[in-house]
Order: C-alpha cells, then structure tokens, then sequence
C-alpha cells in the first residue's frame, strides 16, 4: 500500500477524533490513535488510565489491538495524536507492539501545532526483537 499524503491527513482527522473519547482523569492528557492496514481499513483507539498507574494502555496499543480483535495483523501506518505543542513518539511498550505486526510501518506523531514526527517503527526501534527473531 502507498501512504499518501491524503491516507496520512485522513489517520490525523481520525485520530484527533478518538482522543475526545480517551480516559484521561489523572493526567488530562487524551490521546488518540489511528492505523491502517494494507487492506485500506481503519481502526483507532485511546488511553485508558486507571488509578494504579501501570494499567494504563495507551491509545497506540488500543488501536493494534482492535485491528487485531478485527482478523487484521498488519499495519501500514499508524498516526498519534497529543493535545500539545510538540508531537510525542510511542513510549517503548507501543514500539515493541507495533514492531510485532510491522517491520517498516510509517509512524506519524502529531500535536496542536505544526510540529509533526515522522519515522519508521525500524526508526524508532532499532536493533529489536520481534517475530523473525524466533525463528
């Protein structure tokens, strides 16, 4: 699949609408997710917190697992949206769960400015551990 500027513009308008679902009561931060797989299909997701603290699951895994809950296991590209003024990259746990359903996915990290990040999962997570390394 080729990621256009229209498919990247579109996972933006979507993820910024799931952040207005997240459960955000302890940090106020709510984050939304938004992925495509190589058949073209969608799925989002946010952060969820919870009081003790490490059940937290960000916005980022809520959308890979839904993709996944849906027979989907691969992703394309995979856009985060944070309400603020720099962009924010997957933390370490949502880079080792984006590498296992991707070796080259395109991550766009974008915020209420301008400011975009843009890499690959191999970018972002080098030298890893995934699949092939089992085999």
């Amino acid at each position: 699949m080729n990621i256009g500027n229209d498919t990247i513009e579109r996972l933006v308008l979507e993820a910024r609408r799931a952040a207005e679902k997240a459960y955000a009561p302890y940090s106020n931060l709510r984050v939304g997710a938004a992925l495509i797989n190589e058949d073209g299909k969608i799925f989002t997701g946010v952060n969820v917190e919870n009081a003790s603290f490490g059940l937290t699951v960000c916005a980022e895994r809520n959308a890979i697992f839904s993709s996944v809950s849906n027979a989907n296991r691969t992703i394309e590209a995979l856009v985060i949206y944070t309400p603020t003024q720099t962009p924010t990259a997957p933390c370490g746990a949502c880079r080792q769960v984006i590498k296992e359903f991707s070796q080259d996915a395109l991550i766009v990290s974008v915020c209420d400015s301008d400011n975009r990040l843009v890499r690959t999962i191999a970018e972002l997570l080098p030298s890893s551990f995934g699949p092939e390394s089992l085999t």
